[in-house]
């Protein structure tokens, strides 16, 4: 091989080396690639949220009919009970003590008693797929309808007073709050899950209409009753109503006739509010209010409480109820006077009422179906009391 045959020999060999060896040089010079980072996975909705979608999603499948109904908790009727569930579309029936008697005013057998409650809510399924209120006046002492039928139970249920004397030093629990876990307990296992309990009202004078159905002490100690009974109710699934806001005081009684409440403000505010806050707070959720029809002059002095704005404006503002608040029922006289140019119950809805208890439900569902045609009544306030009845319902587990 000649002298520049080798050189030239010598310079491919070291080309090619290093043509061989440059891909490996540059992949080492090069950084690593980072892995990808897996995406994160969307926030999921949180219970509240998802309990809210819940209403919507009913609120949007409801007809303005079946919306109106709902707002209804309405005497159960003598005759035609479930029909009426599905003709006006019903949010619950409020029971009473010939709806524990069959038509001959003999007392109906447990099975007999569930099975008619049965009954009435598998019309309800059938018609908007959304169970009833089952609602009970069982105070206790003078006021009770469950315990009053002896195939139910024992005795009748004692009042808050007699409870209260009974209490002992070595009791180590409230009378008050085993008495409501035992009492509601059972009337839920008869199909009651609204228990329209307990009186909140303040009255320490034998003499006032109210006195028999209250503690009979002052402010302090019914709030501190009022929080042990809604507590218990709470904690067994029963729905709870206090009553009668804005306190019933000395007030004649409101069945027969208008009551006018002269007190100041200042009297409410430092004793009859005391046992609806400590109720509200204790109810977390499951606590509706029902507004009486005496006329608090202090707030309104035209209207009765349950027609009044004012006082329900009282009620949201001052006391931050924003749960379900009721009427007491619409065809007693105290509120016959201040319908006679319209619907009871479209008052009502206008005051800020989100449930009327009535009698006359046949005659009032058509009127305030006829104000929402008409203007009266706008969309957004039906719609709204709707929301907290259904709310308050899913609250009581009846919702699934």
């Amino acid at each position: 091989m000649g002298k520049w045959a080798a050189v030239l020999a010598a310079f491919l060999l070291l080309t090619l080396a290093a043509c061989g060896t440059a891909p490996a040089e540059e992949q080492t010079s090069k950084p690593p690639q980072a892995a990808e980072e897996p995406e994160e996975p969307p926030p999921q909705p949180t219970a509240e949220e998802l309990a809210q979608q819940q209403i919507q999603d009913i609120l949007d499948g409801m007809t303005l009919e079946e919306q109106v109904g709902q707002l209804f908790f309405v005497r159960c009727p003598a005759s035609e009970a479930a029909e009426d569930v599905s003709t006006y579309h019903l949010g619950g029936y409020v029971l009473f003590s010939r709806d524990y008697q069959d038509d001959a005013g003999a007392w109906l057998t447990r099975e007999q008693f569930i099975d008619t409650v049965q009954s009435y809510q598998d019309a309800a399924l059938a018609d908007t797929g959304i169970p009833l209120l089952i609602g009970s006046d069982e105070e206790g002492g003078t006021v009770t309808r469950a315990s009053r039928n002896p195939n139910l139970f024992d005795q009748k249920f004692p009042s808050p007073q007699a409870l209260a004397a009974s209490q002992t030093e070595t009791d180590s629990h409230s009378v008050f709050s085993s008495d409501a876990w035992e009492k509601n307990s059972a009337l839920l296992a008869l199909g009651i899950n609204v228990n329209l309990a307990p009186v909140a009202d303040v009255s320490t004078d034998p003499a006032d209409f109210i006195y028999d159905r209250t503690l009979g002490q002052d402010a302090q100690a019914t709030a501190a009753y009022v929080a042990d009974v809604v507590s218990a109710m709470r904690d067994c699934g029963m729905g709870n109503v206090l009553k009668h806001f804005p306190g019933y005081g000395s007030n004649t009684d409101t069945h027969t006739g208008i009551a006018v409440d002269q007190r100041p403000l200042e009297t409410f505010e430092a004793s009859d509010f005391l046992p609806f806050a400590a109720g509200i707070a204790a109810g977390e959720g499951t606590t509706a209010v029902l507004v009486s029809h005496n006329i608090m002059a202090a707030v309104d002095d035209a209207l009765p409480a349950s027609l009044s704005p004012a006082v329900h404006d009282l009620l949201r503002t001052e006391l931050g109820f924003d749960g379900v608040v009721m009427t007491d029922d619409l065809a007693m006289d105290a509120v016959a006077a201040y319908a006679a140019d319209g619907s009871a119950a479209v008052l009502a809805l206008q005051a800020g009422n989100d449930l009327l208890i009535t009698t006359d439900y046949r005659v009032q569902i058509p009127q305030v179906l006829q104000a929402a045609e008409d203007g009266v009544l706008s969309a957004g306030t039906i719609e709204t009391a709707c929301r907290r009845v259904l709310t308050w319902k899913q609250a009581l587990g009846l919702l699934d």
